[in-house]
């Protein structure tokens, strides 16, 4: 496609934008909620995989095998499971169960709580639900930090995670848990793994199945209406799960209208310029600002 079929920059300032976004939601009969990592990115350093934090958390790891950030260690050929199991003990208890709510997640709930909303993410980090997101209005479709799946996988069952990495957390030395503590399967007693969508290997268990029933449900019933789609902090790594449905949704609905916040990077097609919000700004200060304006 040529230049011209696609809207590239902020289509108003960063005022406006904020009005406007707060005006679309006051008048919407329903809000969409898609969230990419930059919405966690947005909360600030002490949720940084590098940098600082990593080296504060993890420089040890760091040093040891030449990664300078979490997310590079996720990856790392580790030569044993009881190394592999410390790093994603200190991961997981460091980004989903030790560390704080992101105020541009409380911000949000502010923003959309008194209307219908929904709310589609690839975030794992669980930050929604511990800002207080009602559960039944979420869809995490990457899976989730405080969940283990058989590594195989032999059935379609996730496990909460929580006692096992605490444990991991206390009894890790020298980078390496008791192999006592290595999480194996229930069921066949093969090796467990994180519910992180990487391969064909993903567990989509009947939470998983529940919650796109819930998300195609209210996608069904806004047909139509006022609907404000709300994409913030989505890059170009995985744009079918929430930025092409956005557009699309919101070129089929007349009533509809995208909103994009995306620090950086910002595009939308041409074809729907006209009910269309582009801003390239940090997502914390635009949700902080349409928060007060509609509060």
């Amino acid at each position: 496609m040529s230049s011209s079929q696609w809207i590239l920059q902020s289509t108003t300032t960063f005022s406006n934008g904020a009005k406007e976004l707060a005006r679309r939601i006051d008048e919407a009969d329903a809000v969409l909620v898609g969230a990419g990592a930059g919405l966690s990115t947005a909360c600030g350093p002490e949720f940084a995989y590098a940098g600082e934090r990593f080296e504060r958390l993890f420089g040890d790891f760091g040093q040891r095998y030449g990664y300078a950030d979490m997310y590079s260690g996720g990856f790392y050929p580790y030569a044993t499971p009881e190394e592999r199991w410390a790093f994603w003990a200190r991961n997981v208890w460091y980004n989903r169960y030790a560390c704080p709510v992101g105020e541009p997640y409380r911000d949000l709930l502010k923003i959309v709580r008194d209307k219908d909303y929904f709310v589609l993410t690839t975030n794992v980090d669980h930050q929604f639900q511990r800002a207080g997101f009602d559960k039944q209005r979420l869809f995490y479709t990457q899976g989730d930090y405080g969940l283990f799946q058989c590594s195989e996988p032999c059935h379609q069952r996730t496990y909460d995670n929580h006692d096992a990495v605490k444990a991991m957390i206390e009894q890790q030395r020298g980078l390496r848990i008791p192999s006592e503590l290595v999480p194996t399967c229930p069921v066949c007693g093969k090796p467990m793994s994180m519910n992180l969508r990487a391969d064909d290997t993903f567990v989509q268990d009947e939470g998983w199945y529940a919650a796109n029933r819930r998300y195609q449900e209210f996608v069904r019933d806004h047909q139509g209406q006022r609907v404000v789609y709300l994409e913030i902090g989505v890059g170009g790594n995985t744009p079918a799960i929430i930025k092409y449905p956005f557009w699309q949704m919101a070129a089929n609905n007349p009533q509809g209208f995208y909103a994009q916040v995306n620090y950086g990077e910002v595009i939308a097609p041409a074809a729907i310029a006209d009910r269309t919000l582009l801003l390239d700004a940090d997502a914390a200060q635009v949700l902080a600002a349409v928060s007060a304006l509609r509060s």
